[in-house]
């Protein structure tokens, strides 16, 4: 399959949107682009497997090589393994549902639909660059949009929440600068990841070029205490601007960690590991904790992200097979609950006009849909048996237990108390919000979901359940890739 497709396929889309004058009409081009990426992804799962099965053993498939400055070995080259599919797939879900839930949009409709598309091409091409500087070209063109998007069709204190959310994930790129840099001089003067993996970086240059790069990354995928950008930007974006935040920005963190920290530096994460297991300790239950102390189900939703994302570096930190495969497996659970999270609050939001748990109550009996979805995300967030949650966080929780000292043990069973705190909060938010009488006779003239708002939400519980009912296909993609880089570590 030709990768080119991916990047053709919402270049295209945005350019269409540009071009068209009519409201609707660039509702329906970017809903089509967006279906179109969807087909595109599924084809290349469906490709990508065919070709493992046939045999197909190497590391990186549909790979492609153009060069762009050669003098710097700055070469355009891009190619998938199971990881980049999964990562592709999600991007893919989140991105038509983000349509979808945004069909209402009435300020700068164009606008807003061009910068959601470019968002999605910036996810695309990150995961299947395998040259440093183009991977760290296509991190940076999420930034823009996201501040637009926040500042412009945001709410509340949405210029401060836009300035704080760009000037930290800045930062993040900054460090990423000094990493690349690092790696480039001490790898044979050479940006392509494939090459720096195999290139001999003595273990002292490892160990002081991988905070650079973790913490870089770590910015973008709310690691502890670098987190603060989340509960703001969340919480003063556009419906469709938290799905992507949540559901895709932050899994560009975590996929840099993995795929060019971990990866290409796995004497720097033997060395820090320990220190990444205690901040992803205190992000989960610093993230819980924090969460039961929220009334705004914006908030609740991106406290309990911070949290969440934790089980994933916690895993990275456990160095581990499984672990790094329940890291992955989490990504993509988190990416698609908590898109559907924010976009059933958008839909409570856009009806109710608050966000404040205790305005609420009832909306079960004048909502169903939505409030059925609702709970099942939420029993999705706690982890409850077929759903993706249960599936993600138990492979963690395996693969952390593998490492047989205290230390590893100890933070294991703090991470696995926080479900119960989860519990708490969760319920006691879906309770209020949907159970009992309704509190508000206004409320009772309130309508279900419109179709739009169906699909979106049936896009997003199809992959939670296809990964909670039938989680083989995800671990059988990802565990290939989870191999190469523990063998990494292992010095394999």
């Amino acid at each position: 399959m030709n990768l080119l497709l991916l990047l053709g396929a919402p270049l295209l889309t945005a350019v269409a949107v540009l071009l068209c004058r009519n409201k609707q009409q660039v509702r329906w081009i970017a809903l089509a682009g967006s279906f179109v990426q969807l087909l595109f992804a599924l084809g290349l799962l469906v490709t990508f497997r065919a070709e493992r099965s046939a045999g197909e053993a190497a590391q990186m498939l549909f790979e492609q090589n153009f060069p762009l400055i050669d003098a710097l070995n700055i070469h355009f080259h891009i190619g998938v393994d199971g990881i980049s599919v999964s990562m592709i797939l999600l991007t893919a879900l989140v991105v038509t549902a983000g349509v979808l839930v945004s069909w209402n949009i009435e300020k700068m409709t164009k606008e807003f639909y061009f910068l959601l598309i470019l968002l999605a091409l910036g996810a695309y091409g990150f995961f299947i660059s395998l040259n440093l500087f183009v991977l760290f070209f296509f991190l940076e063109i999420s930034v823009v949009p996201k501040y637009l998007l926040i500042g412009i069709w945001g709410s509340g204190k949405k210029e401060y929440s836009a300035n704080k959310l760009v000037l930290m994930l800045m930062m993040g790129s900054g460090l990423i600068i000094v990493g690349m840099l690092g790696l480039y001089f001490s790898g044979g003067h050479d940006f392509d990841i494939m090459n720096l993996a195999a290139a001999q970086i003595p273990s002292d240059r490892q160990n002081l070029i991988f905070p650079f790069m973790f913490l870089g990354f770590g910015v973008f995928t709310a690691l502890f205490p670098l987190h603060t950008w989340v509960p703001d930007g969340h919480s003063s974006a556009p419906t469709a601007g938290s799905m992507f935040l949540a559901g895709i920005s932050m899994k560009l963190g975590g996929y840099g960690c993995l795929r060019i920290a971990v990866y290409l530096l796995p004497e720097g994460a033997k060395e820090y590991a320990n220190i990444i297991i205690v901040l992803s300790s205190i992000a989960i239950l610093y993230g819980a904790f924090v969460t039961m102390m929220q009334k705004d189900l914006k908030y609740i939703n991106a406290y309990s992200s911070v949290s969440h994302v934790g089980f994933s570096l916690l895993a990275i930190g456990m160095l581990t097979q499984t672990a790094i495969t329940g890291a992955l497996m989490q990504m993509i659970s988190h990416g698609l609950m908590t898109a559907l999270f924010f976009a059933v609050i958008g839909m409570i939001y856009d009806r109710t006009h608050t966000r404040m748990v205790d305005e609420m109550g009832g909306l079960m009996k004048v909502m169903p849909f939505i409030t059925t979805v609702l709970f099942l995300v939420g029993l999705c967030s706690l982890g409850l048996p077929g759903l993706s949650g249960f599936v993600a966080e138990m492979t963690v929780f395996v693969g952390s237990w593998e490492n047989d000292t205290v230390f590893h043990r100890v933070a294991t069973i703090a991470a696995a108390m926080s479900i119960v705190v989860t519990a708490v909060y969760i319920l006691r938010a879906i309770g209020k919000t949907a159970m009992g009488p309704v509190t508000n006779t206004e409320h009772l003239q309130l309508k279900d979901a419109c179709w739009n708002e169906k699909m979106a939400a049936i896009i997003l519980l199809a992959g939670i359940l296809s990964i909670g009912l039938a989680p083989g296909w995800l671990n059988e993609l990802l565990t290939p890739g989870a191999e190469i880089i523990v063998n990494r570590i292992a010095g394999k």
